[in-house]
């Protein structure tokens, strides 16, 4: 439906549809999965990782040469499915504990980032100097949600704030749950913080007698908005649970694919 106006299509699948991404699983399970697991195990010479989500995916490869062989054999695989990898999001970077000194030594910057899932991964480092793979949300992504917000709220201008405060706690509650990861608590904090002043905002635009301090608006947050925690575990530790035999020097094995990323 388009603009209340029904249309037929011989090719793909509406945008936003409820089947477009479980033919998209079932798609790319055969065009991609299978195939990128043969290749894998028959011509990768290093460790290979891939993960997917529906059309998203990420390949971690441990030689440069088998990175650039597999995004060659990619593209010649997707196009014979009539597809085509997305010429600004597919890349080539160099990622890793080695990246920023191998980089350092080439005399260029810090190692790129990618997003993936509405995260940025980034390269970074811990307190005691080691690799340190850190999740931030996308900016682009905390902007967008907070808009809505906004809107809502003016929307919900009038209503009594006891219930703009339970509105505001699902909003945020379902927020953190996805969103929450270690290494994340500062663009937690940056949310939680713009979601105040909005809810500010929108209370003093009441009336004009309307003279919300800053004092009643912290007392309501605190009332109403969850803190920001880390609920999620590490990936390590998630993966070291459902597979107890796993250890973190040993070599990583073959990778089963499913819609959710890789399993062992």
């Amino acid at each position: 439906m388009t603009d209340g106006m029904w249309e037929s299509a011989d090719i793909g699948t509406p945008q936003g549809s409820v089947i477009s991404p479980t033919l998209a699983n079932i798609f790319l399970h055969y065009t991609f999965d299978l195939w990128a697991e043969r290749w894998r195990r028959r011509d990768a010479s290093g460790n290979v990782v891939m993960v997917r989500f529906a059309d998203d995916n990420v390949v971690g490869v441990e030689k440069l040469t088998d990175a650039t062989r597999f995004l060659a054999d990619l593209r010649e695989r997707v196009k014979k499915f009539g597809l085509a990898l997305h010429p600004e999001k597919t890349r080539l970077i160099e990622f890793g504990r080695f990246a920023a000194r191998n980089r350092a030594r080439r005399g260029l910057g810090k190692p790129e980032t990618f997003n993936f899932l509405g995260f940025t991964y980034i390269c970074g480092r811990c307190r005691a100097g080691s690799f340190h793979l850190k999740r931030k949300t996308r900016r682009d992504r905390m902007r967008v949600r907070l808009r809505e917000i906004k809107v809502e709220l003016r929307r919900r201008m009038h209503e009594p704030i006891p219930r703009q405060g339970q509105w505001l706690t699902r909003v945020v509650r379902g927020y953190f749950a996805y969103h929450s990861v270690p290494t994340n608590r500062q663009r937690m904090n940056a949310f939680r913080c713009y979601v105040i002043k909005l809810w500010h905002r929108t209370l003093r635009r009441r009336g004009q007698k309307d003279f919300t301090s800053w004092e009643r608006i912290r007392k309501l947050a605190a009332d109403y908005l969850p803190p920001v925690r880390t609920l999620h575990p590490w990936p390590t530790d998630r993966f070291a649970v459902k597979h107890p035999r796993w250890k973190p020097d040993a070599r990583i094995g073959p990778v089963r694919f499913c819609a959710g990323g890789a399993q062992q």
